[in-house]
């Protein structure tokens, strides 16, 4: 018997039942980055590898051991895109859209693909929404990153679940010095290093800061931190954006050992993180990558940016019960019709109520069915109220109007009064 077909390790389906939660955050966080002027671009999902060399970085875990490789039939090397950053700045500069400074405040969404290890909240194919701004060198649009996504916290409700940590990389140069410092300190301490730290202090050291090791967490203590490296421009626009986050009120935690892990970034550095889904803590991050847009090819650009994993902030919510009643509810009104006649007349009603009530969610029964049975669809549903059409109700040209989830009799609604009275019950309900 040949193997059943399954979904890839990893890569998980998303269901009838889960998506409704889904497209509740995809459009509250849309409406949000609409009303703060952002604008959406699509990428391809897959890129040449050699764009992911260039901006991640060769000796990152990503491009060394995640990243998804193949060789089409042209004999290019193409990987489905790890993140979406290298992609957007692909995009911007194929089409040339940043020259001459143009401001650009772009978002995107959609799913990026690392083989990891699967795990609550850490998949193979992910989904991620991230926001990325071009030509703005200030600290006040990194402030504007962290207020919008403080905002949508908000109105989410989790903002008491999540936790904002800063820290600074400098620029390349004062990162450089401190590289250096950091190497020399953990040489000598060689010995105590787990052996994943041993390698990165000759390939990236400074993502041995992100250790989850506790023995050599131990040893970077005294380890040279990076705010003292840092240049006079870097530390003024650290202080800025503090001063802005300040002004807000938004509560912030400095984490000296926060690095990301993509080489591209340079000053801000933020993550967004909970304790409250176990190991996978992070739910939004991001920073600043001055150099990547000419390290790519353009000329010098100032950019910033984050993304958020929509599986860890949809598992937030659902962990915290944050998911508005109605979300789960996908039909408002269920309409039986009894009978040829009546499910004619049924199909031509729901029309003109749709016509008058577009965002009404109502659903016509199909499939006709006894009283009992189209009932038990309707109670299934989840709509708050059912319509009745039988013989009766078709010689008074009345609809019968059933409450399915409180109080109430059912009653009679004239045809033409049926939309005035839905727009009422269903509001209220």
């Amino acid at each position: 018997m040949s193997k059943s077909l399954q979904a890839i390790r990893g890569m998980n389906d998303i269901l009838p039942e889960q998506t409704p939660v889904w497209r509740y955050f995809e459009g509250t966080v849309s409406r949000l980055l609409d009303n703060y002027g952002y604008k959406q671009i699509r990428m391809p999902i897959v890129e040449f590898t050699e764009l992911f060399k260039r901006s991640i970085g060769e000796v990152t875990d990503i491009v060394e051991k995640e990243m998804y490789t193949f060789e089409d039939r042209n004999g290019d090397s193409l990987t489905l895109r790890p993140e979406g950053t290298a992609a957007c700045v692909r995009a911007v500069l194929e089409h040339g859209i940043t020259g001459g400074g143009q401001v650009q405040k772009l978002w995107y969404i959609g799913p990026m693909f690392r083989h990891e290890r699967p795990q609550k909240g850490r998949y193979r194919q992910f989904h991620q929404i991230g926001l990325e701004v071009f030509n703005l060198d200030g600290p006040d649009i990194d402030a504007e990153l962290i207020v919008l996504t403080w905002r949508l916290w908000g109105e989410l409700g989790i903002r008491d679940a999540v936790k904002l940590e800063l820290n600074s990389l400098g620029t390349s140069e004062s990162r450089g010095r401190y590289r250096e410092a950091l190497v020399e300190y953990l040489s000598a301490h060689h010995d105590k290093l787990d052996e994943d730290s041993q390698r990165r202090l000759k390939t990236n050291p400074l993502r041995v800061l992100d250790t989850k090791n506790a023995d050599t967490q131990a040893v970077l203590v005294d380890a040279p931190k990076m705010a003292d490296y840092l240049d006079d421009e870097s530390r003024a626009h650290f202080e800025g954006l503090k001063a802005r986050l300040d002004a807000v009120g938004i509560p912030y935690v400095l984490n000296p050992k926060l690095v990301r892990g993509l080489d591209y970034y340079s000053k801000t550095v933020f993550e967004w993180v909970t304790d409250k889904l176990g190991a996978q803590g992070t739910v939004c991050a991001g920073g600043r990558y001055d150099g990547l847009v000419e390290q790519m090819g353009g000329k010098p650009t100032p950019g910033v940016g984050f993304a958020m994993g929509i599986e860890r902030l949809v598992l937030l919510l659902e962990t915290l019960e944050q998911i508005p009643e109605e979300i789960s509810r996908q039909v408002d009104v269920y309409l039986c019709a009894f009978g040829e006649e009546a499910e004619l007349a049924g199909l031509a009603l729901a029309e003109l109520v749709r016509d008058q009530l577009p965002n009404l969610r109502l659903q016509v029964n199909a499939g006709a069915g006894s009283f009992k049975s189209q009932f038990k669809k309707a109670d299934k549903s989840g709509a708050l109220y059912a319509l009745i059409l039988g013989d009766d109700e078709m010689a008074q040209q009345v609809v019968g109007f059933k409450p399915l989830r409180g109080q109430g009799e059912q009653q009679s609604i004239a045809w033409d009064a049926l939309a005035a009275h839905l727009a009422t019950c269903v509001v209220q309900g």
